[in-house]
């Protein structure tokens, strides 16, 4: 499995986590004030989701943009 597949994979999964974490957030909320680790729970698993989503955002053009750099060294040679 290559690098991608990995933070693919490893995204859908954070979101998972992330969605379970809220919904006991809803039900702690709604038998009364929840502790703070409740709380805050979600916001681990959002944050890892926020970067290997950037990652994931990020990757197609760092591609193309290798993909130009290797054909100008290519096509100057």
């Amino acid at each position: 499995m290559n690098w991608s597949k990995w933070i693919r994979q490893l995204h859908r999964w954070l979101s998972i986590i992330f969605t379970v974490t809220v919904i006991a957030n809803f039900a702690a909320m709604a038998m009364g004030p929840p502790p703070a680790w409740i709380v805050y729970s979600p916001l681990i698993p959002l944050f890892l989701l926020l970067f290997s989503g950037l990652y994931m955002f990020v990757l197609p053009y760092a591609v193309r943009w290798r993909s130009q750099q290797t054909s100008e060294r290519t096509g100057s040679a």
